[in-house]
């Protein structure tokens, strides 16, 4: 059963869309190209998050006893990375 507008709450300027309206809409590039045309979405659409870096690493789980962790975390900001490269050289 359908609901009864309230006559309260019905926007005059907003009308609901019909399928009539779905089928005379056009596309926001269409009727304002100036700001969403090809070239401007171009410039719009910036990749999302973090760059990629030439040298992708693998994300792990390792369990260390605390106070390792401690040590390499109490060396400061990089702690993981230079963790990374002393691994790297005992290998």
């Amino acid at each position: 059963m359908k609901r009864k507008p309230n006559p309260g709450k019905v926007d005059r300027e907003n009308p609901a869309w019909t399928k009539e309206t779905f089928a005379r809409a056009r596309k926001a590039r269409e009727v304002l190209p100036e700001i969403f045309g090809a070239a401007t979405a171009a410039k719009m659409m910036k990749p999302r998050g973090r760059p990629k870096s030439g040298r992708a690493r693998t994300s792990i789980s390792l369990r260390l006893p605390p106070e390792t962790l401690a040590r390499w975390k109490a060396t400061g900001p990089g702690w993981q990375t230079r963790m990374a490269e002393a691994l790297s050289k005992a290998v």
